[in-house]
């Protein structure tokens, strides 16, 4: 007889075969299941099990879960689609983080005011309450039944699938080609939110149709639905390409599609950074170095990137040879180790450089400054002996929590990504190399989860994810761990024994890039800056033209002490120049009229506080002087 064991260490025992979802309402613990988890497989809630296995709940509201009910709402957007727009061909649907999109073609070309009607289509059809259900299809059979529907992209995947079989899901008139699984009926799918439409090319190739692709999201409960709506309102007035404009802080130019132009005050911002970078690393023991952006192609064939990143680079000539720009700063940092004999007294060698990067990017994915075509990589290369592994990757995450936490204020998580499909070198040094991340994490008492297969094709790595002020994660900083580098380039190093060694090459970079650190720091700060961040940080308003002589006089005092200050002189009322200081997100703002020109004192506003008063100028300098400052 079966036994099936559940939360709690609950057990059923039935003669029969039986539906996962009635072993399921035997546990108290299994209200709300949008599916099961038989052995630790996701698996349609109608699905039966005829033997033993432990049988447990995947709640909505769980990360299995939600990925659930995306999937399921993605199936459902399309038949709203198919009955909307008769002749739509299918793509994929996948769920993916936050939400879920799917990729047809539509005989119409749709905008996001038609979202509202497949809303409203797609909630007929949850209350339909349509069955949804699985079957297993032999290939030819699949194919013919999508040949009839005229779904030449289920055809083409179809064909590439392995094996003899395939697993379709129906509901009402729709049918999908899928893995699964799914809610058991339509009914389940009430929160939901349709979001965007873009282009996208089939298979993200641009030599492919180019479909139409429509975004939306789903929940298990109406409030977290409109939390995460609300968020995403939050997230569009933060919108760093917005803010960009209105702060003129950075401009994106038809004439250089992914080449972002950084305006006066938005390069005050990256070179802020920029100090605040060097300053720390010269504190920590880095070096720092500059490398060529263009290198012959022979050194990125040795490298690997001739055979694993070709696709992402840019090529030129050179006195008839050929030569490639920069993806990555890694090679060139190897000619430097190798310029000179190294001894086992100059490890760990780290070396930072700052480094301007080319990769193409697909038009579709360039977005602002988060997705663009040249970069500029806060890069650090360590090389190590293999004793110092461990305490080089700890000092490592110490710098990042010193950055993200103590300075940003940004907490994190951390991911351990494993080796991927297309790797290079020895599987047994990988294996050494992810044991040593590990080891690393586990001694500093950090929370990871493990990402099998997304680690780079020469080595495992540790990625940070920073959260920001809204909830949403970024992936910045990284760890990698090279054994396959220096095998590549021979280098060594002469051990006390008077051998060569090979040292270990950890990559690391931690803004990840100056680009994509400044678009998450606008939006996390939504363009108001710390103060030892903003490009300017104290705007002076005189009241009139009597009193511009102390403006200026102050002004000078300022800009002597290295304060970024302004004055707003224009011939426009007092009312609309102090407005427009709140708009630019100036910190301090210095009112000067009459009164304070007789006694030399200053009206200040904080642009947080508000008013604070009358101060004189060494009172304003020395309250300037307490402020966080860690490029000081």
């Amino acid at each position: 007889m079966p036994e099936f064991r559940g939360p709690e260490g609950q057990v059923l025992e039935n003669e029969s075969p039986i539906k996962a979802k009635d072993i399921l309402k035997k546990w108290e613990s299994a209200k709300g299941a949008v599916a099961a988890l038989v052995d630790g497989i996701a698996t349609d809630l109608g699905v039966e099990i005829a033997s033993d296995a432990e049988v447990l709940p995947v709640e909505g509201d769980s990360s299995l879960g939600l990925q659930i009910l995306r999937h399921s709402a993605s199936h459902l957007m399309a038949q709203a689609v198919k009955r909307l727009y008769p002749g739509t061909r299918l793509g994929i649907g996948p769920a993916i983080e936050d939400g879920f999109y799917y990729d047809m073609e539509i005989p119409e070309q749709l905008g996001e005011d038609d979202l509202d009607a497949i809303e409203k289509e797609m909630r007929r059809i949850v209350k339909e309450n349509l069955p949804v259900t699985r079957e297993i299809l032999p290939k030819e059979e699949a194919e013919k039944l999508f040949a009839e529907r005229d779904e030449i992209y289920k055809i083409e995947l179809i064909k590439e699938l392995e094996g003899d079989s395939v697993t379709i899901y129906r509901q009402g008139e729709f049918v999908d080609l899928c893995r699964g699984p799914h809610v058991e009926n339509t009914s389940v799918l009430k929160h939901f939110r349709l979001l965007s439409v873009a282009g996208a090319y089939w298979r993200g190739d641009e030599r492919n149709k180019m479909l139409t692709r429509i975004y939306g999201t789903a929940f298990a409960s109406k409030e977290d639905l409109e939390e995460y709506i609300n968020r995403i309102e939050e997230a569009k007035k933060r919108d760093h390409r917005k803010l960009g404009r209105e702060l003129d802080l950075f401009s994106l130019q038809p004439e250089a599609p992914g080449f972002p132009f950084f305006h006066s005050k938005g390069m005050v911002v990256v070179n802020k950074l920029v100090d605040f970078w060097r300053k720390e690393h010269t504190r920590r023991g880095y070096t720092e170095i500059k490398t060529p952006l263009i290198l012959d192609r022979d050194l990125w064939i040795r490298s690997g990137h001739w055979d694993h990143y070709r696709e992402n680079m840019y090529f030129t000539e050179i006195d008839e040879r050929p030569f490639a720009v920069k993806p990555m700063n890694c090679p060139g940092g190897m000619l430097v180790y190798k310029s000179q004999i190294r001894s086992y007294r100059d490890l760990p060698l780290r070396m930072a450089e700052l480094g301007t990067v080319h990769r193409h990017e697909r038009s579709g994915v360039l977005h602002g400054l988060m997705r663009v075509r040249c970069f500029t990589q806060d890069d650090a290369h360590l090389y190590v002996r293999p004793d110092q592994i461990k305490d080089e990757i700890l000092g490592i995450m110490d710098l990042v929590h010193y950055i993200y936490t103590d300075v940003f204020g940004f907490p994190y998580r951390v991911e351990l990504s494993t080796r991927p499909e297309k790797a290079m070198g020895d599987p047994s040094m990988w294996e050494i190399a992810e044991r040593d991340l590990q080891e690393a994490l586990e001694e500093a008492g950090v929370p990871y989860r493990i990402n099998p297969g997304d680690g780079a094709f020469y080595g495992p790595k540790i990625d940070f994810h920073l959260e920001d002020c809204i909830g949403r994660t970024w992936q910045c900083g990284t760890i990698q761990l090279d054994f396959q580098m220096p095998e590549k380039f021979d280098i060594s190093y002469i051990g006390p024994d008077g051998a060569q060694h090979r040292p270990v090459m950890l990559h690391r970079t931690i803004y990840g890039s100056l680009e994509r650190f400044f678009g998450i720091l606008i939006e996390h700060y939504a363009g108001a800056f710390p103060y030892w961040l903003a490009p300017v940080q104290v705007r002076i308003v005189p009241v009139s033209e009597d009193h511009w002589d102390y403006a200026a006089e102050v002004e000078a005092i300022l800009k002597d002490k290295d304060v970024r200050v302004d004055k707003d002189i224009r011939d426009e009322k007092l009312g609309k120049r102090i407005r427009d200081a709140q708009l630019q997100k100036i910190p301090y703002m210095i009112v000067v009229g009459e009164k304070e020109a007789q006694s030399k004192t200053l009206a200040v506003r904080d642009r947080v506080k508000g008013d604070l008063g009358l101060m004189t100028l060494p009172d304003f300098l020395e309250h300037l002087e307490t402020l966080p400052d860690p490029t000081r």
